[in-house]
């Protein structure tokens, strides 16, 4: 049975400028990994309502999961809900629910619950809360849209709350090989190997290390037999190599 699959949608001017190095990309893909979902494909947009509603629209279309990060604060560029929402064509306002945790939150930090924090109760008709142990502004998730913050801890903490309620396929396992020969020098073999095994990914990676020159050959799959079966004969190729 083929595994689910996912996009990921970053949101932010400010990692399209440089200003912020996007993590939460990294950490998602590891953790859909284990969870057996397979991600497909990442997007970066601007702070741009237009923008984000059309990625979304054309995300959720293709995948069976999109993952947001990045936009659902407090402040006026935070328009992610609203786009979301738009995506949707569904209205969206305070909610009752999200407001109460929200107010209890800022209750017991002794800080005043103002119209800005007020906005983080905003959560499109329809949608799904999800949890935030971090500092309580929920995300939510509407169809197959699963909405998160870009706080990196806070993402990983929603994540975490998400994941449970998605049905996962086998995990994908992966195992490599390091030969000291350019890609030129092992292209040939490797995809003759590759050929002979279309259930399993492969791929290579070279690098330089002090001086010499080398390639990662990696072997990605769901079946553990026909991994190690792959893996035996790639050495077997490769002699020389280091495991």
């Amino acid at each position: 049975m083929t595994n689910p699959t996912a996009a990921m949608l970053v949101i932010g001017d400010e990692i399209l400028s440089g200003r912020t190095r996007d993590g939460n990309t990294f950490y998602l893909a590891g953790e859909l990994t284990r969870h057996g979902i397979t991600l497909r494909e990442v997007r970066v947009v601007a702070d741009d309502h237009v923008a984000i509603v059309a990625a979304v629209n054309a995300l959720r279309a293709a995948y069976d999961h999109v993952f947001t990060s990045g936009g659902i604060g407090p402040t006026h560029d935070d328009i992610t809900a609203d786009a979301i929402a738009a995506a949707f064509a569904v209205s969206i306002g305070i909610r009752a629910d999200a407001r109460a945790l929200l107010e209890a939150h800022y209750r017991r930090a002794g800080l005043e619950f103002n119209a800005a924090r007020q906005r983080m109760a905003r959560i499109p008709e329809g949608a799904r809360l999800i949890d935030n142990p971090v500092s309580t502004a929920p995300g939510f998730t509407l169809g197959n849209v699963h909405v998160m913050a870009g706080v990196p801890n806070i993402f990983q903490a929603m994540v975490a709350s998400v994941l449970p309620t998605l049905t996962g396929g086998a995990p994908l396992l992966s195992q490599s090989l390091r030969v000291n020969r350019g890609e030129g020098e092992i292209a040939g073999p490797f995809a003759a190997l590759a050929a002979e095994f279309p259930d399993l990914s492969m791929g290579s990676y070279p690098f330089v290390q002090n001086g010499v020159l080398g390639t990662n050959l990696v072997i990605r799959g769901t079946d553990s037999g026909r991994l190690a079966l792959a893996m035996t004969r790639l050495a077997a190729l490769f002699p020389e190599s280091l495991a």
